[in-house]
């Protein structure tokens, strides 16, 4: 089985769309602190965050909102921010806090990986990286390693990204941790795509714009990228 991640922000609305994302077959949820400046996210996350941000969802709001989805589901949940939210609440205080209320790891996008060891986090690297950065990457990474497809900020795309074959290559050749990509993985066939080359898929701006629509949208758009997935899955 190959693993379907699925991305939301944190909103009032949340812990029911994760629910309806589960029983559509997520096996993951992301759950995005939102961030006032979030530079890799392109236009739907950043409005998604900005809209979260207006309605009072600050780091404890958003370490609430994981409590209560962790109440209504049992697969991993992955909060997804940005250094200076960790640099303003405090570092240990937001690993604590964050494990306390059901996360099983983190992603901190813009945190280096040679900086804040005490942070147990999965680690990102991209087309650009090279074999030492993605080496050191693997090395500390926490439990998989999240290839970034491309170069540039998150969104729908008309295609999955070419480079994203000699990545995996390259990567699996230097670890077996488990790979799952993300960045422009928008419809079943993008997932199906992806899901021949990496273990496991990850689907952020359209699992937004499915959300928008209500639980029921979204969980139709997860069945679908999760039907897709494994179609393509041999059986051993």
């Amino acid at each position: 089985m190959k693993t379907l991640a699925v991305y939301l922000v944190c909103e009032p609305e949340t812990p029911a769309l994760a629910e309806a994302a589960v029983e559509g077959g997520a096996d993951l949820i992301e759950l995005g602190f939102p961030f006032s400046d979030p530079l890799a996210e392109g236009p739907t996350i950043r409005l998604a965050s900005e809209r979260a941000l207006a309605r009072g969802m600050r780091t404890a709001q958003c370490i609430d909102c994981l409590a209560e989805v962790r109440r209504r589901v049992d697969v991993p949940l992955v909060p997804m921010t940005y250094a200076a939210i960790l640099e303003a609440y405090g570092y240990e205080r937001f690993v604590a806090d964050t494990r306390a209320a059901g996360a099983t790891s983190a992603i901190v996008v813009d945190l280096p990986v040679e900086d804040s060891h005490d942070v147990p986090r999965i680690q990102l690297v991209a087309p650009t990286s090279t074999d030492e950065r993605i080496a050191a990457c693997a090395a500390a990474t926490d439990g998989w390693l999240y290839l970034v497809t491309l170069t540039g900020t998150t969104g729908a795309r008309g295609e999955v990204s070419p480079a994203l074959a000699g990545l995996v290559e390259r990567t699996r050749a230097l670890t077996d941790v488990p790979l799952y990509a993300g960045f422009g993985i928008s419809t079943p066939a993008h997932a199906a795509t992806v899901a021949e080359l990496a273990d496991g898929v990850v689907v952020g701006s359209r699992a937004i714009q499915a959300a928008e629509q209500g639980t029921a949208a979204l969980r139709d758009y997860v069945r679908s990228l999760r039907e897709a997935i494994d179609a393509v899955v041999t059986p051993v």
